[in-house]
């Protein structure tokens, strides 16, 4: 047997519409662990923000791995170590205060637990730190209390706004960092060459597994790089239309168990 590498983005992927695993999905992930198959989360999510998940598959359990803040950092579930990290340089989060104060934009950051900001969070902001199970905590003086090294920054906007801004900063720093939306309101700035499908190459590589073996499945934008990286890119059906455009397969929704699909189709092998 084969062993398959399933990597899975979480929100809109993993988590049906209510932000849960479902019993149906759950079942399926550990009946291919238990036959050797490897799970990784891959997401644009601080490494708290995937805890929850982490501890609900068991993957400590099976050795899965988190690749979080979209590739920024990688965890080994089984000994909890960062095994893998990339970090922002020096100073950008000074310019991204000025250009976020600008525009109007939210600006966050993450340390340990906390989601800081540098405004009064706005409801992209209020709606990260749902997702997450975060406290925000707004900084007085945001550029001088971030004196330690950063995976990433996030801005947030109403989606029309946001469009217009992620581009405004691609050109910006097209030589020097990764920016891209995971979603239509949130803007990653990211180390430069750092997505889901780089972190999880370099995974791989160190651990002498086969890409060849590897299903990815994802529904958001930046999930693309992935879905294009796969041997098998899985789109959901709820995915963004350029995010099926570039998959191999397009499954079932989050809230149809489209997983299981995926599962059974590619891991499993049973026709349907």
């Amino acid at each position: 047997m084969q062993e398959k590498i399933v990597v899975l983005d979480i929100d809109g992927t993993l988590t049906n519409s209510k932000k849960q695993i479902t019993d149906a999905t759950k079942q399926s992930l550990w009946t291919i662990m238990r036959q050797g198959h490897k799970v990784i989360l891959a997401s644009g999510r601080p490494t708290p923000g995937m805890r929850r998940y982490e501890k609900e598959l068991e993957l400590s359990n099976y050795g899965g791995y988190l690749l979080s803040f979209n590739g920024g950092r990688i965890v080994d579930c089984r000994t909890g170590k960062v095994v893998y990290q990339r970090v922002l340089p020096a100073g950008t989060h000074v310019e991204l205060y000025q250009f976020a104060k600008e525009n109007g934009c939210g600006l966050i950051t993450y340390q340990k637990n906390v989601i800081l900001s540098a405004f009064e969070p706005d409801e992209y902001v209020q709606l990260e730190a749902r997702i997450n199970g975060l406290e925000v905590k707004v900084l007085e003086n945001f550029v001088e209390a971030i004196d330690f090294d950063l995976n990433k920054c996030l801005l947030t906007a109403p989606p029309e706004k946001a469009e217009i801004f992620e581009q405004q900063l691609k050109e910006k720093y097209q030589d020097s960092l990764s920016v891209y939306r995971s979603e239509p309101f949130f803007i990653e700035v990211m180390p430069q060459n750092v997505d889901k499908a780089a972190s999880l190459d370099h995974m791989l590589k160190n651990l002498g597994w086969n890409r060849k073996n590897t299903i990815c499945c994802g529904d958001g934008f930046n999930d693309l790089s992935m879905i294009r990286y796969g041997n098998v890119g899985v789109a959901m059906g709820n995915a963004q239309s350029v995010v099926k455009e570039a998959a191999d397969y397009v499954t079932g929704t989050n809230d149809e168990d489209g997983l299981v699909e995926v599962i059974e189709k590619f891991v499993m092998h049973k026709a349907g």
